[in-house]
């Protein structure tokens, strides 16, 4: 399969060879699945906490005796039976990242860009620069690439001056080829990457 690679006027200048197992296999709907969830658990914070017994305020004195006063026994006043007591297993810090396979992962990614493709919102460019750090000149690039709302841009090396030049454009990223994720690819609506990058992502998935 080739893919043609333009500009950034969006003029073709080349081709280039994709491997028809990596980009025009089938799009496997539940890799895809399992890596979302997979990083939105490792992105959730995990800083929820209740108090309890040992947090809540209050005397660790035995408030009356054991027997004899007609009233039912208690310990301390920070019992969870009581008002303004301890919490019984509440939630507590904690991680909610969990391991997932690399097969899985690589899987998802291919899924998703071999969904891109099908969907004819990949775009193949030959590099991701920009002369100078500006928004608006971002923007427009961005445009005449035919990318509207959320895109993703790929690159094996970042350039500054780009970088710097997308921040304050919502829903629009630039990341590595090394580290992007499927979610990255599947929450855009338009995927730009650069020759080079493609041919990495081929690599790493072929």
């Amino acid at each position: 399969m080739q893919l043609d690679v333009v500009d950034n006027e969006n003029k073709k200048v080349g081709t280039v060879d994709v491997n028809d197992e990596v980009f025009g296999g089938r799009v496997n709907v539940d890799l895809m699945w399992e890596s979302v969830v997979h990083a939105n658990a490792a992105d959730r914070q995990g800083t929820h906490q209740t108090k309890n017994r040992a947090n809540v305020s209050g005397s660790g004195k035995k408030p009356w005796r054991q027997k004899g006063t007609g009233r039912a026994r208690v310990g301390e006043i920070r019992n969870p039976l009581w008002r303004k007591g301890g919490t019984v297993f509440g939630p507590q810090p904690r991680s909610y990242d969990f391991r997932l396979p690399k097969k899985v992962e690589r899987g998802a990614l291919r899924a998703a860009l071999a969904a891109k493709l099908q969907g004819n919102a990949l775009v193949v460019v030959d590099t991701l620069a920009a002369s100078e750090i500006k928004t608006k000149a971002a923007a427009e690039l961005l445009k005449r690439l035919g990318c509207e709302g959320k895109a993703v841009l790929i690159d094996v090396a970042l350039d500054d001056k780009l970088s710097r030049s997308l921040k304050n454009i919502p829903g629009v990223s630039l990341v590595r080829s090394a580290k992007v994720t499927a979610r990255d690819v599947i929450d855009a609506n338009r995927v730009v990457a650069t020759k080079s990058a493609l041919e990495k992502l081929q690599e790493a998935l072929a």
